[in-house]
């Protein structure tokens, strides 16, 4: 057998299964992994304690016959995510030492199923970046390096230690966050499959708010067939999030069939960028071809906003942070900052969130304050989210057309290095996320799926977007693409 940390999700619950492997044997193989990752700093808190007694409940679990599908997998979880008795920061000093007494949905989802936690991955401040550059634990590191090039690669962002460490076998799956593209773009720069749900498909109980109209949790793994079973667990109806959906969950494992003939999938002109490099373009055009020799029509279609897709994405994210992160003041849990005699609340407040917010954090609440004040708020805030309605209008009438799911590049170029945005416009760093943020504003599933490599040898991704609450449908349509491209590359070891 290979070795264990290097297993899918299915290989390894096929394999605990039969009782070929237990799964505190796979929970020490990945141990000993993270432990020798220190390089790609994906793992900020390590719980190896926690993480064998889980594997033990897992194995007792699995003698019994009691075994859903992911018990005994071990996984790595993103900041964002509070885990009960465990340190739950979301990458800001502001959290530093905060303990939840309370799990989130998803991550108590998956611990009902037997699930293992090794540890907290890796992320940008808040879920605010596209590079994981923002972390007050220090950048995340990509696996993947340019050739033989030493310069350190950015994983992507937000979820960038999930990315880091799904592709660099540290664990078999792991949980990310998705406001505007923070599971599928580094996803692509990482050569793994993520998927952003549904909205409302999991329940944002738990996790960190960011921009509560736009998160959405989702699972980060090697393959479309791992997502699948992984997603599954994860979502559900939650009646302590009232934006979750009360909808049944089907098997989506059961769905891959790769069987895709007579769909339709539509190729939205607007997304062809200017100075979008060759290999984007290209890799774009040989991911049509391979949907069309599985047997889908290829179908030119218009989503003619688009372009405003960005600009109002930057003002309702903002917006929404803003209001959430108001409540980090000091006074009831995380940091606190010194006070000078005779300073009263307005500087606690000011102290704390200067010492306790980030550079990028405190770019985006301002910003986010700026547009909903008085005299702003009708010409920044609710242009933005009339943009929205139009932009979700195009996405419905296209599935209206008969269109199945919608196939784009998930990136607009391969991984950066570490640093080499520092002087940029903020704006150059948020146009990694032109192709991925329409997906949360209109409130779509959407999938990165691995389909190539560029010259340097870096990983390129092809995101698919689907029809809601149609995962199923999506996750086929990115199987069927999967086994064409036959992406199997994996980063050489340098950590």
């Amino acid at each position: 057998m290979t070795e264990l940390n290097r297993l899918t999700i299915a290989e390894a619950r096929d394999a605990l299964r039969k009782g070929d492997v237990t799964s505190l044997e796979l929970t020490e193989a990945c141990l000993a992994a993270v432990e020798g990752a220190g390089a790609l700093n994906a793992f900020v808190h390590h719980t190896p304690d926690l993480a064998r007694a889980q594997a033990q409940a897992a194995d007792a679990r699995l003698a019994k016959g009691d075994a859903p599908a992911m018990c005994g997998i071990p996984l790595g979880i993103k900041d964002l995510f509070c885990t009960k008795g465990v340190p739950s920061q979301a990458a800001s000093r502001i959290l530093q030492g905060f303990l939840p007494e309370y799990e989130s949905t998803v991550s108590q989802n998956l611990f009902d199923a037997g699930a293992v936690m090794l540890g907290k991955l890796n992320m940008d401040e808040f879920a605010m970046g596209s590079s994981n550059e923002t972390s007050c634990y220090g950048n995340a590191v990509n696996p993947w390096r340019r050739g033989n090039d030493a310069t350190e690669l950015t994983p992507g962002g937000s979820s960038g230690g999930s990315a880091s460490a799904v592709a660099a076998d540290l664990c078999l799956g792991a949980t990310g966050t998705d406001t505007g593209g923070s599971i599928r773009q580094p996803a692509a720069f990482t050569g793994i499959t993520g998927i952003k749900p549904t909205y409302g498909r999991c329940s944002r109980w738990g996790i960190v708010a960011f921009a509560s109209s736009l998160d959405q949790a989702g699972p980060m793994t090697k393959t479309v067939r791992d997502s699948a079973i992984m997603l599954g667990t994860m979502c559900g109806f939650d009646p302590k999030d009232s934006t979750s959906a009360d909808i049944p969950v089907p098997d989506f494992e059961a769905l891959l069939t790769g069987d895709i003939r007579g769909k339709v999938i539509g190729i939205p002109r607007e997304y062809r960028m200017e100075g979008m490099p060759a290999e984007i373009e290209k890799l774009w055009s040989d991911g049509a071809d391979m949907l069309r020799a599985a047997g889908a029509e290829i179908r030119d279609i218009s989503l003619p906003h688009t372009k405003y897709a960005l600009p109002a994405y930057y003002v309702i994210a903002p917006a929404e942070a803003s209001s959430n992160l108001a409540r980090y003041d000091g006074v009831r849990y995380g940091h606190r900052a010194k006070l000078a005699q005779g300073d009263g609340i307005t500087e606690m407040y000011e102290k704390t969130r200067a010492e306790g917010f980030g550079h990028e954090v405190q770019r985006r609440v301002m910003v986010g304050t700026y547009v909903l004040s008085a005299g702003f708020y009708d010409a920044y805030y609710n242009r933005a989210r009339r943009v929205r309605a139009l932009i979700k209008r195009d996405f419905d009438e296209a599935f209206a057309a008969g269109v199945d799911a919608i196939l784009t590049p998930a990136t607009p170029s391969a991984a950066f290095g570490l640093g080499e945005m520092t002087d940029a416009d903020p704006v150059q760093m948020y146009l990694n996320d032109v192709f991925t943020v329409t997906v949360n504003l209109a409130g779509l599933p959407g999938v990165a799926v691995p389909a190539g490599l560029n010259a340097q040898g870096l990983p390129l991704g092809l995101q698919l977007i689907g029809r809601p609450w149609e995962e199923g449908d999506l996750l086929n349509t990115a199987y069927a693409l999967e086994e064409a491209a036959g992406f199997v590359a994996k980063p050489a070891k340098w950590w």
